[in-house]
């Protein structure tokens, strides 16, 4: 069974999707940052500088007025956190669009090199070995 297991492990696939996983969380983090720091700015500077991951509104409990997210979590008040739901939407269409265009130039590169290999002239095929044994048995009989 565990000799099973390692020649599972040790499969192509797996390893492919095990660096994927990792490669994803690393992408991850880099998109939330380009999110957080770069987009989220520039939409809040055109909402009239209203931050927008803070955005939310009280279903119930006691909110100071202007708190951040984070302090009304923090006050055990029930929030409806649309700004950061509104935030995961725009990392998925980032992550997708990247994912997309990553996949687009593969698929450029794949399609290249394929045709390169068809366009490739061919070498002339030599004679087969009956093509030289028939040259020889030739070549035999005239001598």
């Amino acid at each position: 069974m565990l000799s099973e297991f390692k020649d599972f492990i040790a499969k192509g696939n797996v390893m492919d999707m095990a660096v994927g996983i990792i490669i994803g969380a690393a992408f991850t983090a880099i998109v939330t940052s380009l999110v957080g720091d770069l987009i989220n700015p520039i939409i809040g500077l055109f909402m009239g500088g209203v931050d927008f991951t803070n955005n939310y509104a009280v279903l119930s409990g006691d909110v100071a007025e202007g708190a951040s997210l984070e302090a009304a979590r923090e006050t055990g008040a029930s929030v409806f956190a649309y700004g950061s739901f509104i935030m995961a939407i725009i990392n998925f269409l980032i992550i997708a669009f990247v994912v997309f265009m990553l996949v687009k130039y593969v698929n450029k590169v794949k399609d290249a090199s394929t045709a390169e290999e068809e366009a490739a002239p061919e070498e002339p095929a030599g004679p087969t070995a009956e093509e030289l044994l028939a040259e020889i048995r030739d070549a035999l009989k005239a001598s």
